[in-house]
């Protein structure tokens, strides 16, 4: 079978991105077979001082080229590389992004064509308070929402926050490429999680219900849906549908609660009752029963745990260990590549203008 080219092949995106947020997106787009230059300041961009594996986990397939934007020569050398790309995107506070002319307004002049992602916390005009990860889940309501009710707020294992900003930002660069026009494109965190609150955004808006915190995590909608202590470990459980529940029902001895109304009227019964047959075996045990039946069920395991059953996940970009990309196409395997050496592309041909 060919290998086929990236589907993003042709297509130069250029970054002006710092940590989390905005390599992540380029770096998907680069997995693509987008031809990705990191546009960095003299001395790196700051996720380098993190570690070497962090800064892989984000930057591979890019190239580097380090420009003083604060400089006429940096400016002059960043218009040349707007009039051979598709796209900017930069994740900065927005007086920087607008002060170092990283603008649809300010590149215009040298091609009008160009896409300007602007990525920031609150939006392009929306002022330059902190946004970090951690405080935008705090300001949008997801910490409030997270953890045991008699518990304090808290947050996420990961960057909940910037993952999914990262991907909103993504798709609004390749919308507006495939537009055919030029133009600015503002992403903002705080709008990315609020629009992933969707249904409970809207439960409230239109409802006037306040999301309410469960014991492990668990759904405000379907019971059950959460998890459960075993024998030996958690299993998470998510009974959506009145078949999953008679599978389940059937394995587990549990008589009753036949629909998702009654479930749901009677659900410290209902989570009583699944308690104490979960009780009975382990939780890789419940997995192993209820997988084919076809119930939605897993134990817990560590990340360690998790990525050792799924080698599949895991490519090697250079000396680095990463996760791969997420997007599958037939035909296409990614070339994953280590992360650029600073400015190591200064003089390559693709980092020049045509």
């Amino acid at each position: 079978m060919t290998q086929l080219s990236g589907p993003l092949s042709g297509i130069r995106i250029l970054e002006v991105g710092v940590m989390l947020a905005g390599p992540y997106a380029t770096m998907l787009l680069a997995d693509l077979g987008a031809e990705v230059i990191k546009i960095e300041p003299p001395g790196g961009e700051i996720s380098r001082q993190v570690s070497d594996s962090y800064f892989a986990s984000l930057n591979r397939n890019k190239q580097s080229v380090v420009l003083d934007l604060r400089s006429d020569e940096g400016r002059r050398r960043l218009g040349e590389l707007v009039a051979d790309s598709h796209a900017l995107l930069v994740n900065m506070k927005p007086s920087a992004i607008k002060r170092l002319g990283l603008t649809y307004d300010a590149l215009r002049q040298f091609n009008d064509r160009i896409v300007c992602v602007a990525l920031t916390g609150f939006g392009l005009n929306g002022g330059d308070d902190p946004a970090f990860d951690y405080v935008i889940q705090a300001a949008t309501g997801v910490a409030a929402m997270t953890g045991h009710p008699d518990d304090p707020p808290t947050l996420p294992g990961y960057s909940s926050a910037d993952n999914s900003t990262g991907l909103t930002a993504a798709l609004g660069l390749l919308a507006q490429i495939v537009s055919g026009r030029g133009g600015q494109v503002d992403v903002s965190l705080r709008d990315v999680m609020f629009s992933q609150l969707n249904y409970r955004a809207s439960a409230y808006l239109n409802d006037g219900a306040e999301p309410q915190r469960y014991p492990f995590g668990a759904h405000s909608y379907y019971v059950p849906a959460q998890l459960f202590a075993t024998a030996d470990g958690y299993l998470a459980l998510f009974i959506t549908h009145d078949s999953f529940w008679k599978s389940f029902a059937t394995e587990a001895g549990i008589e009753g609660f036949e629909t998702m109304a009654e479930r749901v009227a009677h659900r410290d019964a209902v989570l009583t009752a699944v308690a104490a047959a979960l009780a009975t075996d382990t939780a890789k045990g419940w997995e192993a029963r209820l997988r084919p039946l076809g119930i939605p069920a897993a134990a817990v395991q560590t990340l360690p745990e998790a990525l050792e059953t799924t080698p599949e996940v895991v490519v090697t970009a250079g000396d680095f260990r990463l996760v791969g990309s997420p997007i599958r196409i037939d035909g296409y395997d990614p070339d994953y590549r280590p992360p650029p050496r600073l400015d190591e592309h200064a003089d390559a041909p693709s980092a020049q203008s045509s």
